[in-house]
């Protein structure tokens, strides 16, 4: 048992003189990691995730003045760290998150709910990511499960949208990713996976690392596993394992690598380093 204080999300708007624009405190929030989820602006507004060991929610501000759009609870009253995403699927606009025991899908423009899957676990951190064909999700805690979700149904789908499923190399903290036709994972204890989008085929499993905390990149097709200790395997996706390059950074690194303008940036323990060509 770990104590857990209640407060409160404070959200607040600058410009880019620093000014301060508005100020908006949303709801309660409690949980022993402090708050976690990245905020998604969406069309003009910003959309903020409570989802808690309290009464959850997910919260939907104007750009300005911070008022409040819409806010709509979440079921399950646990933790949760992943951020949305917002897609156009199916003729919908869909906004996908995991937590609080479930997968759902809901509208960003009103908070309503297209569609859910009860479970597969409790706690999730690694957000989902979609192909334009099948979503896919990797978790959690108790249980790891990865799921392949085909997003077009209503209600409760949790028995016919489940494409396929596994529980083999399933990540906790890193978020996946999806490059061609493969879906690639790295467990947190260093295990880097590849399967096959459409039909769940694991084509393989490898140690490439002690620890992962980091989140995939991808550029030019090919992935970034980037581990604890500052070394980055980089991967070409495929049914057999192929690890063109491997990069000794020298310094510990926990957050996800950043691509930009053909700059590569990673945030490590004492520095930040921006790698590509000299201009």
């Amino acid at each position: 048992p770990r104590p857990v204080t209640l407060g409160h999300i404070l959200v607040a708007a600058y410009d880019f003189a620093g000014n301060r624009r508005w100020i908006a405190r949303p709801g309660e929030f409690a949980s022993v990691h402090g708050y976690c989820s990245s905020p998604v602006v969406f069309q003009d507004r910003v959309i903020i995730k409570g989802v808690h060991y309290g009464n959850s929610y997910i919260v939907s501000l104007n750009n300005a003045p911070g008022e409040t759009i819409w806010k709509v609870p979440r079921e399950g009253k646990t933790r949760s760290y992943v951020v949305p995403l917002i897609r156009k699927i199916g003729g919908r606009t869909q906004m996908v998150l995991s937590g609080s025991h479930g997968i759902v899908s809901l509208d960003p423009h009103d908070g309503s709910r297209h569609w859910i899957i009860d479970g597969p676990t409790e706690q999730y951190v690694a957000s989902l990511v979609y192909d334009g064909s099948l979503l896919f999700m990797t978790a959690g805690f108790p249980e790891f499960h990865i799921l392949a979700i085909r997003p077009d149904g209503k209600g409760n789908v949790t028995d016919s949208a489940v494409v396929w499923r596994t529980t083999k190399g399933c990540s906790y903290v890193p978020s996946p990713i999806v490059e061609g036709k493969y879906f690639l994972v790295a467990k947190d204890t260093g295990i880097a996976s590849c399967f096959d989008t459409a039909t769940g085929e694991h084509h393989w499993m490898k140690r490439l690392a002690p620890h992962f905390s980091a989140s995939l990149v991808s550029t030019n097709g090919l992935v970034y596993f980037l581990s604890d200790v500052g070394v980055t395997a980089i991967v070409r996706p495929g049914a057999v394992r192929d690890v063109i390059q491997i990069n000794h950074l020298g310094e510990e690194c926990y957050g996800s690598p950043a691509i930009s303008q053909g700059h590569i940036y990673l945030r490590a323990k004492e520095h930040l380093y921006a790698i590509g060509e000299q201009r």
